[in-house]
């Protein structure tokens, strides 16, 4: 099959033929239909700091997708030839404390597809039955591939109240842009979106955001100070990873508000903790993953009902072959998500 391989500890990747998975008794193989990137895949991609940390080349990576399942394990029940899936992409212990609490999101001995194990940018993919979520039959395949990461998204978003608030969504890289559209679904009755990039301030514009934000073009606590007549937001979904907007975040929030924290800052952030956190009592969560597999119910309910309208954000969709061009286009920050089709 074709597949794009990692193939070296350094910058790019190679299109290359490689066998078929082989399955095991309670695994089934998956002929993919869409798989999209992921920022994951970029830090890969362009072999930084943590990826080199990380990930053992040669090997097929790539983490989101869906397709259709076209050989089942003997021991697998849940699943049949012809089904419409997707899949968790944390392979879980089962038997550490976090797990044996029903807490399988933040398992301490995860592993992920893709960037531990082998992945799906490739025309089929094995999978434990136990990860393979079933997709509406009517959701298109380029839809559905991208639930995994809009599940960060639904996970950040919803992991305190929201109707009736204000929230801010800082980084509007495709997950934060998939945060905009879910707060607003969910009856946000503000949503500001900050970035740098206009390209990506226009999509969210189209995925519900009441009020852009250019960072670059003068002070967002301001601004959103002023939004807010003076009270500041009451929930920040930090998304930029970024030092200086990670700040802004904690000075924008309101007293007795909330900061989810989704992002990867690269080096340690300094913060005001006795005047951003303690003195204004605010609530702030680190966001990993999803909730197995209540997140992903939210997602496809959220989908399959047309709530939330991901066209604005689906700007490419191209041929395997022409991975190189998604990932420039991730580079340049000149896309929303992109969909690969092999």
């Amino acid at each position: 099959m074709k597949a794009i391989v990692k193939h070296h500890r350094g910058f790019g990747a190679k299109l290359e033929e490689v066998p078929i998975p082989t399955i095991k008794e309670d695994e089934v193989l998956i002929k993919v239909k869409a798989t999209s990137i992921c920022g994951t895949d970029v830090h890969i991609y362009t072999w930084d700091d943590w990826a080199s940390s990380r990930v053992k080349p040669p090997y097929v990576f790539g983490h989101e997708f869906a397709g259709e399942v076209v050989e089942v394990g003997e021991k697998v029940t849940n699943l049949q030839l012809g089904d419409s899936v997707s899949a968790e992409t944390h392979l879980v212990c089962e038997t550490c404390p976090q797990c044996l609490t029903g807490q399988y999101h933040i398992c301490k001995k995860t592993q992920i597809i893709g960037v531990d194990t082998q992945g799906c940018f490739a025309e089929y993919v094995a999978m434990p039955a136990k990860n393979v979520w079933k997709n509406p039959a009517t959701m298109p395949f380029h839809v559905a591939s991208i639930q995994e990461p809009m599940g960060n998204a639904v996970h950040t978003v919803l992991s305190g109240d929201i109707a009736g608030k204000s929230v801010a969504v800082i980084g509007c890289g495709p997950i934060g842009l998939m945060a905009v559209g879910v707060a607003k679904a969910v009856g946000a009755s503000t949503v500001v979106a900050i970035d740098l990039n206009d390209y990506r301030l226009n999509i969210a514009k189209k995925m519900g955001a009441t009020h852009v934000i250019h960072a670059g073009n003068g002070n967002p606590v301001e601004e959103v100070i002023s939004l807010t007549k003076g009270h500041g937001i009451d929930v920040v979904c930090e998304m930029s990873g970024h030092p200086v907007a990670m700040n802004q975040g904690f000075k924008m929030v309101t007293n007795g508000g909330r900061v989810s924290i989704l992002s990867l800052p690269v080096k340690p952030v300094q913060l005001d903790v006795t005047n951003d956190i303690v003195f204004k009592g605010i609530t702030v969560q680190g966001i990993t993953g999803r909730k197995m597999f209540q997140t992903w119910q939210q997602v496809s309910n959220l989908l399959n009902s047309h709530q939330i309208d991901v066209t604005p954000l689906i700007t490419h969709r191209l041929p395997l072959d022409e991975f190189e061009v998604g990932f420039e286009l991730m580079l340049q920050g000149k896309c929303g998500k992109v969909v690969l089709h092999p």
